[in-house]
């Protein structure tokens, strides 16, 4: 898919909460063994949530968008604060933003990316200069669970515009691939999501980024090596791995944006987070390869060029966070203080 116009990445920024528990930690508790697949994870505070996170990000994409005012805010989650409450308007009233679309966007992991494909429409036909698209997520695995040792907490934002203000990188195309896979779920009133371990790799995460990212190849005429890097989503360390080598793509193109085995899977932050990483030493020029997965199950293809303009607004801006910097900033807790934040305690 293009848009009759450019559209462009004026900003982005992330955050990732301080506080890290190792999976060795959660496996003391459970099983006992060395631990999960990463080495640990990052847990959100008991006062922080998908909102407040997603606020932290989205001022900093505000912030070095040099933008004021955005005709769209949306927001992917799938563990929103209230079940019945936008979390769009809680960030939207955070920035100051009142003549503006909101929406909640769910679709797993993917509920984000959806929202590139809406922003890039909407910012592509004219009806909007410029749009935000806020990933935020906090851990969702039931206590013992495989989902315990990866499900995370973090944000990540992007502003899309008209690049009136200099722009950082310009999204050329994109592709999506759904079909109706039950590898993942959670029905109304449940804690705590489901899975089908046999359904989540190859009938899922392979085959939905194969197909996104084969009819992407098929319709631009790229091939891997056309790409510097290359992001997939990150359930866990080894998949976003294998999907790239069997895709033809090289180490050296995955390895920028490859962040699970130290923070976890920010759900629908997960494959933005790692353009996020991947942006902070990117150069004009380069060309990006994003595909996310959200369970259900479907994933999302797009080509992203980096600008002149990711000189200026990153290296330049001593306030810009990087995502690296986050992940070294660390402070490390027990599976008792992990429980009390992600209220796995019920009273």
């Amino acid at each position: 898919m293009r848009t009759d116009r450019p559209v462009y990445i004026l900003g982005y920024g992330a955050y990732i909460p301080i506080r890290r528990i190792p999976t060795s930690e959660i496996a003391r508790i459970w099983t006992g063994d060395e631990g999960g697949p990463n080495k640990e994870k990052a847990v959100a505070h008991e006062d922080e949530d998908a909102a407040t996170m997603a606020i932290e990000s989205a001022r900093r994409a505000m912030h070095m968008a040099r933008v004021d005012e955005v005709g769209a805010v949306f927001v992917g989650t799938e563990s929103k604060p209230y079940a019945v409450k936008p979390t769009s308007t809680i960030v939207a009233e955070a920035l100051g933003q009142k003549y503006t679309l909101a929406a909640d966007l769910e679709f797993a992991c993917k509920a984000a990316t959806e929202g590139l494909h809406i922003v890039r429409g909407l910012v592509g036909s004219g009806m909007i200069g410029s749009g935000l698209v806020v990933a935020s997520d906090t851990a969702q695995g039931r206590p013992g669970d495989e989902l315990e040792y990866t499900a995370a907490s973090g944000s990540v934002a992007y502003v899309l515009g008209d690049g009136r203000t200099e722009p950082v990188a310009n999204i050329t195309y994109g592709t999506s691939y759904v079909t109706d896979t039950p590898d993942f779920w959670r029905r109304q009133g449940e804690p705590y999501p489901r899975h089908l371990g046999r359904f989540t790799g190859e009938p899922a995460y392979f085959h939905h980024i194969k197909s996104s990212v084969s009819r992407l190849m098929e319709e631009t005429g790229y091939r891997p090596g056309d790409f510097r890097y290359a992001i997939f989503h990150q359930p866990n360390p080894r998949f976003p791995i294998t999907i790239g080598l069997q895709l033809g793509f090289k180490m050296e193109q995955l390895e920028p944006g490859l962040l699970n085995d130290r923070i976890g899977n920010t759900y629908s932050a997960s494959a933005l987070m790692g353009l996020a990483a991947t942006l902070d030493i990117s150069r004009p020029g380069d060309r990006i390869l994003l595909a996310s997965f959200g369970s259900g199950a479907g994933s999302d293809a797009f080509v992203i060029e980096v600008m002149d303009g990711i000189v200026e607004k990153r290296d330049g801006d001593r306030s810009h966070v990087t995502v690296r910097s986050m992940v070294e900033r660390r402070v490390e807790i027990d599976y008792a203080m992990y429980a009390r934040y992600r209220g796995k305690v019920r009273l």
